[in-house]
């Protein structure tokens, strides 16, 4: 699934609009963001790429949800500032994405100069895909590059609206992305593993289903490995999933078991009896001795030191969602070890965006992995197989 990329289109001397990802908290100002610039980081290839051939580089992204109207805490000026440290040079910043006013702040660029429109969503004309909004951001640039994965599965205005108004390429970080995920369901060295936490079985069930399939083994943490206990019998105390998920998760290990693939489950967890950083009472058990009323947190140490040997054996690992409440320091631990062992592995270790971005970049591990995706929801819809609006639009190499 290549895709058209900068070397394909000639950037010299033109104006490029550049869809990217700047969804970065901004609540505490330029000091409070220093601490997100990950996603500024990731498209910063290609804003020095275009910049190196003299391009005028208009970058638009979204900040939070202001619901198509502006919303005084939610303008990019902040994230314009701390794109400019980056750089080491002034990216400008404008008052709003489309407009007169707009264009002519951009025919006053010189070669190599960065600009940086207002926040796309404050027009509603973004998410819903309105050819207006999108013909007033085709008119700012000679040329679209898509480099945004983490929106590549939303069909709004600055995705797919302009890529049908504008020559497109996709950026260097959108085909890193699309590169490093494809080989998952291409041609992985093998063994070829998939690690998947978090919440809730319903977010990753087509994710299971197409690479059940695929892998060689499959490791189950977070809480929606409760489902899978409960469908061997063990009881998950007071964290019970529902009947469905059980449901889901029986078919899962009956599919496995017919392919002859091999199923990681927690043998131990962590357990306490409030949910809540602020528990007092907290311990290890076996599965198969949860309490009553306890609430599951996190893998246990015996489970996560077997996670991380076993994954170590893999030639290529991906990983999707956390193995216990990380957010609360005590639940953290059994995400921590199976980090760590991963960023010791000689296999290529691709870990999908969201969350599980967020422990690895907590940890500073990122450079130790072979891809931390910048993409949450896009991640896992494109390892559900599925066809995302922003990569469809761009045209083929």
């Amino acid at each position: 699934m290549a895709k058209r990329g900068l070397d394909d289109i000639d950037v010299t001397g033109a104006r490029v609009l550049v869809r990217v990802d700047f969804n970065v908290p901004i609540e505490q100002g330029i000091d409070g963001l220093a601490q997100y610039t990950h996603r500024l980081k990731a498209s910063l290839p290609t804003i020095d790429h275009l910049r190196s051939k003299g391009a005028r580089t208009i970058i638009c992204s979204h900040l939070g949800r202001p619901k198509g109207k502006v919303v005084e805490g939610l303008r990019m000026a902040p994230v314009g500032e701390q794109l400019s440290l980056m750089l080491g040079t002034e990216a400008v910043c404008v008052g709003d994405c489309i407009g007169p006013p707009v264009e002519d702040a951009i025919s006053s660029l010189d070669r190599g100069d960065v600009l940086v429109l207002e926040n796309l969503r404050f027009h509603p004309g973004e998410e819903a895909n309105d050819p207006d909004f999108s013909r007033g951001l085709a008119r700012l640039a000679a040329l679209f590059v898509m480099d945004a994965f983490a929106v590549a599965h939303r069909a709004h205005a600055s995705t797919v609206g302009v890529p049908h108004l504008l020559p497109t390429a996709a950026g260097i970080l959108v085909q890193q992305e699309v590169k490093m995920l494809g080989k998952v369901l291409g041609s992985p060295d093998r063994p070829l593993a998939a690690l998947l936490g978090g919440a809730k079985v319903e977010d990753k069930i087509r994710v299971l289903d197409n690479l059940l399939t695929r892998v060689d083994r499959l490791f189950i943490g977070g809480g929606m490995a409760n489902a899978f206990l409960q469908a061997q019998g063990y009881s998950a105390g007071a964290s019970k999933a529902n009947e469905d998920d059980v449901g889901f998760a029986r078919r899962i290990l009956e599919r496995a078991e017919r392919r002859g693939m091999s199923v990681h489950l927690p043998t131990d967890v962590i357990v306490a009896d409030k949910f809540g950083g602020d528990a007092q009472n907290i311990k290890s058990v076996s599965v198969d001795k949860v309490p009553d009323g306890w609430h599951v947190m996190d893998v246990g140490p015996t489970t996560a030191e077997a996670f991380a040997l076993s994954l170590k054996e893999c030639k290529t690992v991906v990983w999707n969602g956390p193995m216990g409440v990380f957010e609360y320091a005590p639940f953290s631990q059994g995400t921590r070890t199976i980090a760590s062992g991963l960023a010791c592995s000689e296999g290529v270790v691709i870990v999908g965006g969201g969350s599980t971005a967020e422990v690895v970049e907590e940890m500073d591990l990122a450079n130790w992995m072979a891809h931390v995706s910048t993409g949450g929801g896009a991640s896992l819809e494109f390892l559900e197989g599925k066809e995302l609006p922003g990569l469809a639009a761009i045209p083929d190499a």
